[in-house]
């Protein structure tokens, strides 16, 4: 198993039918996912016991990259539940992790992570409105979320809520049940697969809670971590995709006077490219390495984040303008990397969030200490819209 051998998977499998993953064709997934446990290539990052194929978190970092130059890589290798997964195993009751593990191993379910809410800020989830209350044999949800991903065919949906007035919980929501509803999907400059979701008296099993009541902030904490982190590598790698399919043309598009790749001007463009690859996947690979070893990563994982987002956004951008209006159309993928890179600047924080909350702990180290007991604390942010 090899950074290659999944590289090639995802060109020769993956790429060819990303439109009919787009509108949701439920027969190419199955079919990319037997393909994929054929091959060797199933869930490799999720635990042996439970299916998986049981990789560390630093060899699939190694893989990472590869498997996301499509955005539909992870969920057709197996691994997009992974956060889930590590979630409801470290934090979750012998019931949830009965119920819901190797369901989600095996790819039979899939579940959703509903945080950001209508009229609040993504990046401050202490202003969650959401509110659970405690019964008899388990919790009543009321409330509103959006920008939830596949929460319309999820089995659950985890939910960040307020279960007192300076409590917030986590719990999992069953879908299929009184009380849960889709309200209506979000499509994110054009494309689907986002939700916004209510909850009216939803009931919630009572070992549904994942943690304890008020340990919401520190479990989405470890999960923003390692999503940030994952997101980060597909963004690179979609950025990388943008670049390969720039240089070809750069090649293969002949003008009078020769290839297009002897203009000067495209040839700033590909080196402008290449540097903001390069110099995100250094930022990328070093957040990596920290969050695999356990270490405090928040100053790693903004640069990463900023980095790769602007990244993709820059590629994608310089690899339209090569084609020409070819490339505006879905004659390419280019139009699809191009909106992911536009919403990546936003996604898990908006790039200025990052920016501001890197720079305030880098110039901490240098305040004295009765400036430190003045700066604020910082909250935990999360924004998910995202596959």
């Amino acid at each position: 198993m090899s950074a290659e051998g999944v590289a090639e998977f995802i060109r020769q499998h993956v790429h060819p039918v990303e439109a009919e993953l787009d509108a949701g064709s439920v027969a190419a997934l199955r079919e990319l996912r037997e393909k994929a446990r054929a091959e060797g290539l199933w869930a490799m990052p999720l635990p042996s016991e439970l299916g998986g194929g049981g990789l560390s978190l630093r060899d699939y970092f190694a893989l990472a990259e590869a498997e996301g130059s499509s955005d539909h890589g992870p969920a057709a290798l197996g691994s997009a539940s992974l956060l889930d997964v590590r979630m409801i195993s470290a934090h979750g009751s012998p019931g949830a992790r009965e119920r819901y593990l190797r369901p989600l191993v095996a790819g039979e379910i899939t579940g959703s992570y509903a945080m950001t809410e209508p009229g609040i800020a993504g990046s401050a989830p202490t202003l969650t409105q959401t509110t659970a209350e405690r019964t008899n044999d388990g919790w009543v949800v009321t409330g509103r979320k959006w920008f939830t991903s596949g929460a319309s065919t999820a089995a659950y949906v985890t939910v960040l809520t307020r279960t007192a007035p300076d409590e917030l919980t986590l719990l999992m929501v069953p879908t299929g049940q009184p009380g849960f509803r889709v309200v209506r999907e979000l499509p994110v400059l054009g494309a689907g697969g986002q939700f916004e979701i209510e909850f009216t008296a939803a009931h919630v099993p009572g070992d549904h809670v994942l943690g304890a009541p008020g340990e919401a902030l520190v479990i989405a904490g470890t999960r923003l971590a390692l999503g940030r982190t994952l997101r980060c590598m597909r963004w690179v790698g979609q950025a990388q995709r943008a670049f390969d399919l720039m240089c070809r043309r750069a090649n293969d598009r002949k003008l009078h006077t020769g290839p297009l790749a002897g203009q000067q001007l495209v040839q700033q463009l590909v080196f402008d490219s290449l540097l903001a690859i390069r110099s995100a996947r250094a930022l990328v690979g070093h957040a990596a390495d920290l969050v695999a070893r356990g270490e405090q990563a928040k100053t790693g994982i903004g640069l990463a984040k900023v980095a790769a987002a602007r990244a993709l956004q820059q590629v994608a951008d310089a690899a339209i303008q090569v084609y020409g209006a070819e490339g505006l159309t879905a004659d390419t993928p280019l139009p699809m990397l191009a909106r992911l890179g536009r919403a990546a600047r936003i996604l898990d924080g908006p790039d200025e969030l990052h920016v501001s909350a890197t720079a305030r702990r880098v110039l901490k180290q240098f305040q004295s200490p009765d400036e430190e007991e003045r700066a604020p604390d910082e909250l935990v942010v999360h924004r998910d819209a995202a596959r």
